[in-house]
């Protein structure tokens, strides 16, 4: 398997991740360019929070679609497995938007700024569906990558951003609506216009190697507790993911500047989901093409280049004038919470590259089948970012420096704990003569063991 084999396979994921992270920065820089900035791009902050949280148990359905669906069998299990989570999603939706529970969770809990939470409740109840809808359009794209249509999934992504931007254009211009209202039409306009892409994409596959005829896969038919289990680690893995999220923002509630910090947290969080693009694209690349030791070295070799590619531009984004350009001048941001974001851009420097090798080994353990492990790696996760969140507002630390101090030391803990679970399931090592050295010195190597099922 060639380098640029992977590359071309891996581009139309990372250029659909990349377009979508791309969204946020978007909207707020509408956001910020609109009367009572602050407030609006804080509750906009919280929106997000808490809409990805509620999504988190079906983020991995795009790996579990990828990894199962083969015939056409499996693919109306998993349909009917998706529309049982989106059913369940939309509920837990509704509970937070209209009902008392906003109160217990936004005001009680995560201690969010009367004058903040207040806007974000008419923001929830404009993401009624956002769950919905991120469930489907992942479920379909799964299928267009596990059948090498990767293209499909870069052009919905593509679809969902001319509808997000061209909405929060419009709106922002001509419609007179605050921030978070105009964002929230915004974000719910792109993801039901992607859904909708996806469900015109994967058309023509449900009428040849998907149809009423197509033959069934070699193996066992897929059963409905069989994907229960296998989803269900993931769906762990996600929520433990999101928490995350609402988890600094209660934290940032209660440090110095509350407001100002809660203002500057999505921007933060925008600069990072930029950079780990690369990253999020990659699971489901090793999943699709991983096919024993044949694959295993290139596949490894592609993830340790991304890995070094992206620390380098996390480098030189952060210590050069490249940083300030983006927050004061793509996003106009105010000078405080700007220089908020400046302050702690530093210590996020290595997690671009720890997620490229935390998403490589993920990839290689849902290969196997072991996805308890990718679970259990995000549990080690949150329970870093947790203690060392608790630290800080004990310690009254700087709230962004805080919650970025916490995210990539867990992230480090994490790759270490699933690096030493896959030396236990599907690494071997062993001692290769060099040949890069004369005198032929055996060197440390590792490659999958032969038992594994990769």
């Amino acid at each position: 398997m060639r380098q640029r084999d992977i590359f071309w396979f891996w581009l139309p994921l990372f250029a659909s991740w990349l377009l979508m992270t791309a969204e946020g920065p978007i909207i707020s820089a509408a956001v910020n360019r609109l009367p009572n900035e602050v407030i609006m791009l804080a509750a906009q902050g919280i929106v997000i929070s808490l809409s990805v949280t509620i999504e988190s148990p079906i983020i991995n359905m795009l790996a579990t679609s990828t990894a199962l669906v083969k015939d056409r069998r499996s693919f109306l299990l998993l349909r009917t497995f998706t529309l049982h989570w989106m059913i369940l999603l939309t509920a837990v939706s509704l509970l937070l938007a209209f009902t008392p529970l906003f109160d217990l969770v936004v005001l009680e809990w995560m201690a969010v700024p009367a004058n903040v939470a207040e806007w974000v409740r008419p923001g929830m109840r404009i993401m009624t569906l956002w769950s919905a809808a991120i469930a489907w359009r992942r479920f379909l794209q799964g299928v267009l990558i596990h059948f090498k249509q990767t293209r499909q999934v870069a052009w919905g992504t593509a679809v969902r951003l001319a509808t997000s931007g061209g909405a929060v254009i419009v709106l922002a211009t001509w419609s007179g609506w605050p921030g978070v209202i105009i964002a929230g039409t915004a974000w719910m306009a792109g993801v039901l216009a992607e859904a909708l892409y996806a469900t015109l994409a994967v058309r023509p596959l449900l009428k040849t190697t998907l149809g009423p005829d197509s033959p069934p896969a070699d193996g066992p038919p897929l059963t409905y507790r069989e994907l229960f289990w296998f989803h269900l680690p993931l769906a762990g893995t996600s929520l433990l993911i999101l928490l995350a999220q609402p988890l600094v923002a209660f934290s940032l509630a209660r440090l110095d500047q509350p407001t100002l910090s809660l203002a500057a947290w999505p921007l933060v969080f925008q600069i990072m989901l930029m950079t780990r693009a690369t990253a999020f694209a990659l699971p489901e690349v090793v999943i699709a093409l991983t096919d024993g030791q044949k694959s295993f070295r290139p596949i490894r070799r592609f993830s340790l280049t991304l890995a070094t590619i992206n620390t380098l531009f996390m480098t030189l984004f952060v210590l050069t004038p490249l940083a300030g350009l983006y927050l004061f001048g793509v996003q106009d941001a105010e000078r405080e919470v700007g220089e908020l974001v400046r302050a702690g851009l530093p210590l996020f420097i290595p997690l671009p590259g720890v997620t490229v090798l935390i998403s490589w080994l993920r990839g290689l353990l849902i290969k196997q089948r072991v996805t308890s492990i990718v679970n259990a790696g995000m549990a080690v996760n949150l329970a870093i970012t947790a203690a060392i969140l608790l630290a800080g507002v004990w310690q009254r630390w700087p709230g962004i420096n805080t919650a970025a101090l916490a995210l990539t030391a867990a992230a480090a803990v994490e790759f270490l704990f699933l690096w030493w679970r896959a030396q236990m399931t599907i690494l071997d090592f062993r001692l290769r003569p060099d040949r890069h050295q004369s005198e032929g010195l055996p060197i440390l190597d590792f490659r999958l063991n032969p038992k594994s099922k990769i």
